[in-house]
């Protein structure tokens, strides 16, 4: 196998403006699907982005799940261990801290959850250990300028299709990730697939979602597969509905194929504010 050298991803900005958000300006950096494993996307891949992610010098940096190769790619690669992944990912910085959901493949793709039928997962268990919060059906709020924001984060909507017995069932509890949140309050909604944007109304000024790698074959904007039940339509890029708004990224790694056309790996910076 041909080792891939690190070449920077792609910075994708975006600048949003929501009545919803009453706090300070923020800047967020976003990585999203990762799926770590050599040679497509080894260690020293994931080393280059998080320096990379560091000299944004963003308020808040989130992780949107899949820190785990695809099984499919297995026979043709090095799939990294969960911890080997975090270990990497200690080295993010940000004020107001690093936070983490999980994705449909560190569910699916997790020899632990498979064997333990998810009981236990190895990307929740080393996230943890490297002391890196993993928000699981739960809010947290956290000081940003002197005002509360909170952080949402949302199950995977597909985090249980390991357990192939009982069909495709997900991890979300959009009840028990809000029980906590005040109304009227300035939050931000993770949630690895897109698709709850349309399902929930959910009372935030912003959801940061990744999953769909944009396509990832997409020539000339061409779609031909997008892994959402709506298609192409939150695909990639910002949506809005009202003052709700949705950024996708296009995420860092492979699915499937190693193979990205027209979706070049890409780091996200969202500058989020009221006006």
């Amino acid at each position: 196998l041909i080792r891939r050298k690190a070449k920077a991803a792609r910075l994708r900005r975006y600048a949003i403006a929501s009545p919803r958000w009453q706090a300070a300006p923020l800047r967020i950096a976003v990585i999203s699907d990762l799926h770590i494993g050599a040679p497509w996307t080894p260690l020293d891949h994931l080393s280059h982005w998080v320096t990379q992610v560091n000299a944004l010098a963003p308020d808040v940096i989130i992780q949107a799940g899949d820190l785990l190769l695809d099984r499919k790619m297995r026979p043709f690669s090095r799939p990294a261990a969960a911890h080997e992944i975090t270990e990497h990912l200690r080295a993010l910085s940000a004020p107001l801290g690093v936070w983490s959901v999980m994705g449909n493949h560190d569910w699916t793709d997790c020899d632990l959850a498979r064997q333990s039928a998810g009981q236990r997962n190895s990307v929740i268990e080393a996230l943890e250990a490297a002391q890196l919060p993993v928000l699981e059906n739960r809010a947290m709020a956290v000081m940003h300028d002197g005002q509360e924001i909170w952080l949402v984060g949302l199950g995977s909507q597909m985090g249980r299709r390991y357990d192939l017995g009982r069909g495709a069932m997900g991890n979300h509890d959009h009840e028990a990730a809000f029980r906590d949140v005040p109304d009227g309050a300035s939050a931000i909604l993770l949630a690895h697939e897109p698709d709850i944007f349309e399902i929930h109304d959910s009372p935030v000024a912003l959801q940061i979602s990744g999953h769909t790698h944009g396509g990832q074959i997409a020539p000339f904007g061409w779609r031909p597969y997008v892994p959402s039940r709506y298609g192409a339509r939150y695909a990639h890029g910002h949506h809005r509905k009202g003052a709700r708004h949705l950024v996708v990224s296009g995420g860092l790694g492979y699915s499937g194929v190693p193979l990205r056309l027209g979706v070049p790996p890409e780091i996200v910076l969202i500058h989020i504010s009221s006006t």
